[in-house]
């Protein structure tokens, strides 16, 4: 009996995780945690964020209990982590990410449907949420990426598929003269977070684009190309591989960041399940091997690949 129990807890476990999330979500909609840096509570916070008393109660209660809130007699306070990654303003903010995961929510419920169809999840898109969200989560190791990427002799760099332009803000940095290329709706979030960092707009140009499609410049020295590849079809990476190396000069080098799955494609469990975040939200991409890179890169002319895991993926670098 208890080995049963103890299976079917981790069965349990799986099925029931949406739970917490849910319950994460609704707390970031109604910004609860801004309000909780200090004691509060039920009854005063319900107020302040207009909500029903007994439901706030409930959440409050819910929060504490997987470990975001703090709780004494009848007052709540954020934990350490939740002040510092949940409250609006924070340098490590992530409340744009998670509400990006809303998003996300609404279009992974149809997968039912995709694995009939083999088709994307149609419904609406949060752009300003999802950019938001690359930069809440750029933003935790951004600075630490760009330290392992060997910068010497690199004047021009193209940060294709850029984003929030996070990483172009750290290449700036160090000096290098930064083009973002990515589309109009991108590059108008992206001039507004690096219009707020103290590098400002110096050394870095915004381009707004089709990287598949249209000219992306000439004479790079780095192209730099972070969480792209996922979102595309093998075909599609391939052409755009070529025509990187084409836009290099010619000691140029490519550095690619990538999410990390192993050649079974299960392993680490992340890297699968971010596949099936591809597989509803886009029409070719999903998670690629290390090993699938490297031959796409050798198969485009690239040379010299190298390979090391950072943070939560891995970094692939490789000479024109």
């Amino acid at each position: 009996m208890t080995d049963i129990l103890g299976q079917m807890k981790e069965i349990r476990k799986i099925w029931s995780a949406y739970q917490s999330s849910r319950i994460l979500i609704t707390a970031n909609n109604y910004r609860v945690f801004d309000h909780l840096d200090e004691p509060k509570t039920a009854k005063k916070l319900a107020k302040e964020i207009k909500a029903d008393k007994r439901a706030t109660e409930i959440l409050l209660d819910a929060l504490t209990g997987i470990g975001l809130l703090k709780k004494q007699k009848d007052r709540y306070k954020n934990t350490s982590s939740a002040s510092r990654f949940l409250v609006h303003g924070q340098p490590l903010y992530q409340g744009d990410i998670i509400r990006h995961a809303e998003n996300m929510w609404k279009s992974w419920s149809g997968l039912d449907s995709v694995l009939r169809t083999g088709r994307p999840s149609c419904g609406e898109r949060d752009h300003e949420s999802f950019i938001l969200g690359m930069h809440n989560l750029a933003a935790l190791k951004a600075r630490d990426i760009v330290k392992e990427i060997d910068l010497s002799g690199v004047k021009r760099a193209l940060d294709l598929g850029g984003g929030p332009g996070t990483y172009s803000i750290e290449l700036a940095k160090k000096g290098v003269h930064v083009s973002l290329f990515d589309t109009p709706e991108t590059i108008k979030i992206a001039g507004m977070v690096i219009g707020r960092s103290a590098t400002g707009r110096k050394n870095i140009q915004l381009h707004e684009g089709n990287f598949l499609h249209e000219d992306i410049g000439t004479g790079y020295d780095l192209i730099f190309i972070s969480q792209i590849l996922h979102s595309y079809s093998e075909k599609d990476n391939m052409s755009l591989l070529r025509k990187c190396r084409k836009a290099l000069h010619r000691n140029g080098r490519v550095v690619i960041q990538e999410f990390l799955i192993d050649e079974s494609r299960t392993v680490p469990v992340q890297g699968a399940l971010f596949a099936i975040n591809m597989l509803v939200n886009t029409d070719g991409g999903r998670t690629y091997s290390p090993g699938e890179m490297k031959r796409w890169l050798l198969k485009t002319g690239f040379k010299n690949v190298h390979q090391k895991m950072v943070a939560d993926g891995v970094l692939m670098s490789a000479a024109r």
